[in-house]
Parts: structure tokens; sequence; C-alpha cells
């Protein structure tokens, strides 16, 4: 680390912004006590050396280890821990996350930084140059690097991402990809929606963001599978499975019109603008 990286990431931790942040960063976190230090340290260096004002957000998950301990004994000036009493499921930490978030745009990223915080400006473009509501990181994107993934989660992620566009009606390559980066209104109005707490709450919040009209992009990026994950493939994947199917029911019932609180009711499914790549 430079002495200006240092310098702005001291001033980061130590004193709190005075202005409202432009970036909100967003980390769902369950039992994350062995790797949540280093992931904070990386996203906190990186995104403080940018110059612009930022905010960082944990929402645990109802983490039964040292987790929260860990967390707010590091004292940052500028870091919410949202604390759950429960595990609620990834879907609501994220949600809690979002909701609370003070930035014109909200980056939710994984904790075990499998796409690297250095990836966020290649997103961030698309929102402030191109005017995209949301940007998602994609690992089947032209143009991806995908490093250390295992036979067995390829497999199956094509077949989720078939699954996806046949049974979900999304033309989006990757929906699963933990770093996804949205302006703040558009935030705000899908996670008022969403109502899936668990896993696949990916796809229930790009769901509404075609049913919204809203304009994606998805940019190929840096992926390395994190060791350490406790993930069963075939049990996520039997999961996704179920909760697609309650998406598409949820819509057909009318859920997503009765819990939209920030507008109009949500419209019939719509030509939506997708853009895969750089450009």
């Amino acid at each position: 680390m430079n002495n200006s990286a240092y310098e702005a990431y001291r001033a980061w931790a130590t004193h709190e912004i005075t202005v409202p942040p432009v970036v909100s960063v967003v980390i769902p976190a369950y039992n994350e006590e062995e790797r949540i230090i280093p992931t904070i340290g990386a996203i906190a260096t990186y995104m403080s050396s940018r110059g612009e004002p930022w905010e960082l957000i944990v929402a645990d998950d109802g983490s039964t280890d040292t987790t929260v301990s860990l967390l707010q004994n590091m004292r940052l000036a500028n870091m919410r821990v949202l604390v759950a009493a429960r595990n609620g499921g990834k879907g609501s930490a994220v949600r809690r996350g979002v909701m609370a978030a003070r930035g014109s745009v909200v980056l939710f990223a994984d904790a075990d930084q499998s796409t690297p915080i250095e990836q966020f400006d290649r997103l961030y473009r698309k929102i402030v140059v191109e005017g995209y509501d949301i940007v998602i990181a994609s690992r089947s994107a032209t143009g991806a690097v995908v490093a250390g993934k295992s036979r067995l989660r390829k497999v199956l992620s094509g077949g989720l991402q078939a699954l996806v566009r046949i049974g979900g009606g999304l033309a989006i390559s990757d929906t699963q990809c933990g770093f996804k980066l949205f302006t703040a209104t558009a935030a705000k109005r899908l996670f008022s929606l969403q109502v899936i707490d668990g896993f696949s709450f990916d796809l229930e919040v790009l769901y509404l963001a075609q049913k919204n009209r809203m304009n994606i992009a998805e940019v190929p990026v840096e992926w390395i599978d994190a060791p350490g994950s406790t993930v069963n493939p075939v049990t996520v994947t039997l999961q996704f499975l179920r909760e697609m199917f309650k998406v598409r029911l949820n819509s057909a019932r009318g859920r997503y019109m009765q819990h939209n609180h920030l507008g109009a009711g949500v419209g019939p499914s719509p030509s939506v603008s997708v853009s895969v790549g750089e450009h």
C-alpha cells in the first residue's frame, strides 16, 4: 500500500464523512470470522483511494461466531454493522443493507471477495457514463476470467442459467455473481418489492428489474473461487429451482403489485435493455 492510499484509508477509518456518500458498499455476512477482516481491509483501502465519499454497511445475518464482535472492535468511522437477532437468509441481509444505504449508488458484494473490489470501476462507469440502472458482474460474458471453479460447479452453473433463460424469462447470462451495482433509486425500489430471503434473491431482484423496465448491463469480470465456502452446489441448485418457481408464482398472483410501495404497480413484462460486455 502506498502512502497516499494509506492516508486516504486512515482518514476514512477515523473521521466520519460530513457529506452524503456517493457510494454505499453492502456486504452480507454470516459466520465470516475467518475472512471478514481481510475483506474489510481490501474494500476500505481501495474505495478510500478513489477519492469519493463512501460508506460501508455490513449486514450480519445472525452470525453465531465472532463476526459481529470483530467488526465492532474495528471501530471504523464510516462502517455500520447491522446486527440481526437470527439468521434470516442472504436475501434478507442484503435487503436490510440496501434499505439502510445513503449513497447515490449501491454495491452489493459478497464477503468472500471472489470478485475483487478492484473491479468496481468497470461497473461504475456503466452507470455514470452510460446511464444504466443496474450493472452486474458476469462470469459468463465474453472477456470474463474465471479461476478455481470446479467442474461440478461449472456444470450446475450452466444448467441454472439455461433454466433462468427458459423458465425465468431473463436475458441475462449470470444472475448469481455476488457483485452488483445499482443506482439508489433502482435499489430502493427493487428491494422494497423483494420477498425471497434465500440464495435466489438475485434472480428475483433482476426479474423485478425487467418488469420495471430498468436498463441492465453485464460486465465481464475477474472471478476467483474463494476457499472455505460452505455452499453445497447440489442443495443450492434445488433451492434455486424452488425459488425460481416461487418468483413466477408470486408474479402471477400479483404479490409484487401488493408489495409495491414506491409507485405504480409492476406491469407486464416488456422488452428489456440488457448490455453484455464492454463498449
